[in-house]
């Protein structure tokens, strides 16, 4: 039975930045992953070239049944703690959109950052290498004295043990439920896992109208919920041949719950009525290409066929009162997802590990004493635009330290 002072149990962003810090903190560490493939998920996201953090990254752009959780470890190790690394190693990167991060070369830059970080630190990595089971020992005194595992690879033990394997999301390139399988194993409650940031499909005989306009992008302002609850972005929204998918649908995503209806402002920051009031006065123009002016040609075509409203009318014959119902429709358009594209295509999972049951400081549990939670697995999820990969680091570095102090 080999024997390391920590065993990781998943090689993705947070397994992998765990491993290398704890490594270069004096643990003798060994990563395990059942993919033959290392960190995965960071070479297919961002398009191939990773939006790894959020310059303006803070507790309020994560979501849980803890909200306050994620504090302490975001709060020690910020977005300008992960550029400095990502600078050291030389990578190229640059900043997209709101604070949005991305390599400028590949992905694969970052996982051969993070795969150098590992080697730094001695890590032992074992991939493709699954674990069969996993057990608790006894110490002499009767104490809890670690765990042992069974892997393809033999047993080992270790006093620490860390589960990183991430969420549900994208079976195709190695996701299963063993995370939280573990959680339960050792007595963990789990917030009911859901996709997030995911496209929303529709009824397709509702939907219909709308099919022809998939290709559709414009920005919107998009909510769902009431008063204190009420959640809106301003993003860009994307129609697609099912629904509703881009930025804008896959924020609220994270938030909508079935039988709720959404709100969409197809003209965020304009004053429609008032343009389209103005325009009968100084333009002989057809209420088609004035309306088109304020929105992408195709739903402006289909916004007034839906309302009924003859697109060739020339404006000076148009009725104030259409007028302003075709404006106020556009301003408040309300919808009715009937479901989601489901783990295929969400990019992360919504709930996890209850974080009720973990410590904020070291993300160990507090019903098994040496056992750990980080990264996707937890109750924490993030907006779109790098915030998840930013749990990842702070959770993991979280974890990496207490792991070193201990």
């Amino acid at each position: 039975m080999e024997t390391f002072d920590v065993v990781i149990v998943g090689a993705g962003a947070a397994g992998l930045f765990c491993a290398g810090r704890a490594g270069q903190r004096g643990q003798r560490v060994l990563l395990l992953d059942h993919s033959p493939k290392v960190a995965e998920k960071i070479r297919i996201s961002g398009g191939g070239r990773a939006n790894f953090t959020n310059r303006e990254a803070t507790p309020a752009n994560f979501l849980s049944d803890n909200p306050r959780f994620s504090r302490s470890a975001l709060a020690r190790y910020t977005p300008g703690d992960f550029v400095a690394l990502v600078q050291r190693h030389g990578i190229a990167f640059h900043e997209k959109h709101k604070g949005q991060l991305f390599c400028d070369r590949s992905a694969e830059d970052l996982i051969t950052a993070l795969l150098r970080e590992c080697d730094a630190g001695g890590v032992t990595r074992r991939q493709p290498c699954g674990v069969q089971a996993i057990r608790q020992r006894s110490g002499g005194d009767g104490e809890a004295g670690g765990f042992e595992l069974d892997t393809d690879a033999g047993p080992v033990q270790a006093p620490r043990l860390v589960i990183a394997t991430g969420g549900l999301p994208v079976p195709k390139i190695g996701a299963t439920d063993f995370g939280l399988r573990i959680a339960r194993q050792f007595g963990h409650t789990i917030i009911e896992p859901r996709p997030a940031l995911v496209p929303l499909t529709f009824d397709p005989v509702q939907w219909a109208p709308f099919a022809a306009l998939s290709g559709v992008a414009l920005p919107v302002g998009i909510s769902v919920g009431s008063g204190k609850t009420r959640t809106t972005f301003l993003e860009d929204l994307l129609f697609t041949h099912r629904g509703l998918s881009g930025p804008a649908v896959l924020q609220i995503s994270s938030f909508w719950r079935l039988g709720q209806p959404l709100q969409i402002d197809l003209a965020p920051g304009i004053d429609l009525g008032a343009r389209l009031l103005a325009a009968k006065q100084s333009s002989r123009r057809q209420l088609g290409n004035e309306f088109a002016a304020l929105l992408p040609t195709r739903l402006a075509d289909a916004w007034l066929h839906g309302a009924g409203l003859d697109a060739q009318r020339p404006m000076p014959d148009c009725k104030d009162k259409d007028l302003q119902t075709v404006a106020q429709r556009a301003r408040a358009w309300e919808v009715s997802p009937t479901g989601d594209e489901g783990w295929k295509k969400a990019e992360v999972m919504a709930g996890g590990v209850d974080t009720r049951e973990l410590s904020s400081q070291t993300l160990e549990s507090k019903r098994v004493p040496g056992l750990h939670f980080i990264g996707e697995v937890v109750d924490v999820t993030g907006w779109l635009g790098g915030y998840n990969f930013q749990w990842a680091w702070a959770s993991a570095a979280a974890c990496a330290d207490a792991l070193a102090a201990a």
